[in-house]
């Protein structure tokens, strides 16, 4: 039986067998006797993500009283809901990304923890999903930009929109004209200032 603990673009936390590319965690969320999580989706404004191997070391997911395992098909996934790289197991990418940051929002010196309050205000209204208006058409996004448009989540790449699904993304023929902005407007600069993130490899074909 999967664990719920696979995050969709939206935010939302499903259970499916399809783990991803990425773990990450929002801080403890789960009851370990029953691994099956709280009320609660976040317990901490830090929402990172992580890689799936660091140093050999291995957890067992939802085993004890530590932070809640998640995962996400890629990097434009975790984006979407509202993560960002974490310092410790990814810090190439973490100061790569704090740069496009600064550079897209005008910024210096920033702080992982500047980076969460403005991600925390971004992500969520009234505890849900916040979507933005799109500040330029759909196909000059960004790559790594995702969209919403009714149920349907959208990736971006190269001016082209792929839908999203659990295991991968998939051409389709559809205009975006409702379209609204699921990426973080602060985290989508940093796409714009140069940030590539990590996309699933159905995302290249």
């Amino acid at each position: 039986m999967p664990l719920q603990n696979r995050v969709t673009p939206t935010g939302d936390i499903i259970a499916t067998a399809h783990r991803g590319l990425f773990t990450g965690n929002r801080g403890i969320i789960h009851d370990p006797a029953t691994k099956t999580l709280l009320k609660k989706r976040w317990s901490s404004p830090a929402w990172i993500t992580c890689v799936c191997e660091f140093r050999g070391w291995r957890r067992k997911v939802m085993g004890g009283r530590s932070w809640t395992e998640l995962f996400f098909l890629d990097e434009a996934t975790a984006f979407a809901a509202g993560h960002r790289p974490c310092f410790f197991c990814r810090r190439d990418d973490a100061n790569r990304f704090r740069a496009a940051w600064e550079k897209g929002n005008a910024v210096a010196d920033v702080r992982a923890r500047e980076m969460d309050a403005v991600l925390h205000g971004e992500r969520l209204e009234r505890g849900k999903k916040r979507l933005h208006p799109l500040p330029l058409p759909a196909a000059q996004l960004p790559d790594g930009a995702m969209l919403q448009q009714g149920e349907a989540s959208f990736l971006i790449v190269r001016g082209r929109a792929l839908q999203w699904s659990m295991s991968g993304y998939q051409k389709i023929e559809a205009a975006l004209d409702e379209a609204m902005l699921l990426t973080p407007p602060s985290t989508l600069r940093a796409l714009g200032a140069g940030y590539r993130p990590v996309l699933h490899p159905s995302a290249r074909g």
